[in-house]
């Protein structure tokens, strides 16, 4: 089922991992890594080495795929095509960016550390971001062009016609 801009961001702030999938010539590169969505930007931010394959590809091609999911339990039926499992996901495609400025590449990753960290304070529980920390890591924001959300958590997959098949022992349910 498709789901709301609402709803997708929503999911954005509570899935831990994203992946970033880019381009270098025809070769795919898909990373997984720590994320956040800027509501007022429209804009999915996160960090990565200084120099690297993410770094090189940003800089020469910048399109770009995003993606998160959230799974549940395994769907069991007694109807090979209706076996599934519940899932929730997010895939947005778009341009990156290299963030350059030193306040903005603090601004995003302070943002960072407020989705993951939010009870930890800076300058209180933990030292505050440095320059030389900041020379240290790439940042990165992907400006969203499209994004869609599907949503699949249904409680049971759909069985067999009564009589077509023998009903599943309620221990499958279980199980998964």
């Amino acid at each position: 089922m498709e789901m709301s801009d609402e709803w997708i961001i929503c999911l954005l702030d509570k899935i831990e991992v994203g992946h970033i999938s880019t381009l270098n010539g025809n070769q795919v590169f898909i990373n997984p890594t720590s994320f956040f969505y800027s509501k007022d930007k429209h804009e999915i931010y996160f960090h990565s080495n200084a120099y690297g394959r993410m770094r090189f590809n940003a800089e020469n091609n910048p399109k770009v795929c995003f993606e998160c999911f959230r799974s549940g339990r395994l769907l069991p039926s007694n109807l090979a095509l209706e076996m599934s499992f519940q899932y929730e996901c997010v895939i947005a495609y778009g341009h990156i960016r290299v963030v350059d400025t030193m306040d903005e590449k603090r601004e995003v990753l302070n943002g960072l550390l407020k989705k993951y960290f939010n009870e930890m304070e800076s300058g209180k529980d933990y030292r505050p971001i440095t320059d030389g920390e900041l020379k240290q890591t790439s940042v990165y924001g992907i400006n969203i062009d499209s994004w869609s959300g599907k949503k699949n958590w249904e409680e049971k997959a759909e069985q067999a016609e009564e009589g077509e098949w023998p009903d599943l022992d309620e221990k499958w349910f279980e199980i998964y």
